[in-house]
């Protein structure tokens, strides 16, 4: 089949990549001048099987108030007068019960795991390299509150398998040599040995770069809307072109929604904008070996390379994609407390990107309602994790092949529930 894919984002590649595979003619379109130019350019670095949670969960009100007024909270709010904004943080409120929580959090760890023995494998196969460690994520608790708080997931870790280790702060330190000298400030953590790291950018770049023997890749190219003909989704149309298609994949982030809505098919995926710094090592014994996670401000810091990358914040804030420099302020403030003295501050970069949201926490992978338009999007702060295996998944669906893990759930036809 002629499958035209909307986004070259690590979403859009590797489903790009695996419909190759399959022996479909594929074209990917895409508004940038290049992949991976926009969420996926810096994000935190985690591919994190086992902290695939749904962000929707008992007692998130109440901590979002309090988030909201911290120092350096790792929530923020800018109000506005958007329907769409609101309607998302109805229905995300409406998931905040325990019931709702273990069913999300269900969904999401299944297709993690197996994205990340998919991304394992097309490694193998392919030797494709992207400053990736397989050295497992720490979730560091600064209080003992937060400690005894973990056992509602530790049950979903032991439902689905995943290995796990509670630590007392000498085995966090252990985990991570480089928090010894800061030891007194937290109590412990959770330990996930089988999750991995790796720069998102360079990877899908490289993959890219890979696929492109099979693959038509056309940037700059905005995509102004899809074209039906007796039901069915029959091109894609921009301002200078028209890509004849059978199937559609919209893998657009959070700009996906404004793609399906005129075809019919309305899916509640918003932009919650994250913020990163990179910069370089200054003292390889002070810096993290692989992820740590503060719990506290909901901070990832990564080892990337000879970089470190510290990616946090949730702002609710529509589009926008401004730097304020108070979003700055508790990244380094994190890295700083945990790893002083570990990078060049004063080189860092600092990044935004718009991280596309479901309301209830897990991705949107699967065919619409409309003949030949499949979406691959809503994987909020888990694109990276779930890229590999929602590629694949995307893949088998578009040729009627039955995937390797259940995805009923998965579909946009939950919503329509």
């Amino acid at each position: 089949m002629r499958v035209v894919i909307v986004g070259s984002g690590v979403i859009g590649v590797t489903s790009a990549w695996y419909l190759a595979r399959e022996g479909h003619e594929v074209t990917v379109l895409d508004r940038q001048p290049g992949p991976a130019l926009e969420t996926s350019f810096a994000n935190a670095g985690e591919v994190s099987p086992g902290y695939s949670s749904p962000w929707a969960g008992p007692g998130v009100p109440l901590k979002a108030i309090k988030w909201l007024l911290m120092k350096h909270g790792p929530l923020a709010i800018r109000p506005r007068l958007d329907p769409a904004m609101w309607s998302w943080i109805l229905k995300m409120l409406s998931n905040c019960t325990s019931q709702r929580y273990a069913v999300n959090k269900a969904r999401m760890v299944p297709i993690a795991e197996y994205s990340r023995d998919c991304l394992r494998e097309l490694r193998t196969t392919t030797g494709i390299e992207y400053d990736e460690r397989s050295h497992g994520t720490l979730q560091l608790f600064r209080t003992q509150k937060q400690l005894d708080g973990i056992v509602s997931d530790i049950e979903v870790l032991k439902q689905f398998g995943v290995e796990y280790t509670v630590l007392a702060a000498a085995g966090c330190v252990a985990a991570e040599p480089a928090l010894e000298r800061v030891s007194h400030k937290f109590v412990g953590g959770l330990r996930l040995p089988d999750d991995e790291t790796g720069d998102c950018r360079v990877f899908t770049e490289k993959l890219a770069a890979l696929a492109s023997a099979a693959v038509d890749f056309r940037y700059g190219v905005a995509v102004d809307g899809l074209v039906q003909e007796r039901g069915k989704v029959s091109a894609v149309r921009t301002a200078k072109d028209v890509f004849p298609a059978d199937a559609v994949v919209i893998a657009a982030g959070s700009y996906s929604p404004r793609l399906l809505k005129p075809m019919g098919v309305r899916i509640p995926v918003y932009p919650v904008k994250g913020y990163s710094l990179t910069f370089p090592i200054a003292d390889e014994a002070a810096a993290p070996v692989s992820t740590v996670m503060d719990e506290t401000y909901k901070i990832a810091i990564t080892r990337l390379g000879d970089r470190i990358r510290v990616g946090g914040t949730a702002e609710i804030s529509g589009f926008d994609l401004s730097l304020p420099r108070s979003r700055r302020a508790p990244l380094e403030h994190s890295v700083a407390d945990l790893f002083p003295g570990a990078g060049l501050a004063s080189e860092a970069s600092f990044w935004c990107g718009l991280r596309p949201m479901t309301p209830d926490g897990p991705p949107i992978v699967g065919a619409t309602s409309v003949p030949g338009v499949f979406v691959n999007t809503g994987h909020g702060t888990l694109g990276w994790t779930m890229a590999c295996g929602s590629g694949r998944i995307l893949a088998d669906i578009v040729s009627g092949k039955i995937p390797e893990i259940d995805v009923t759930d998965l579909g946009p036809g939950r919503y329509r529930s």
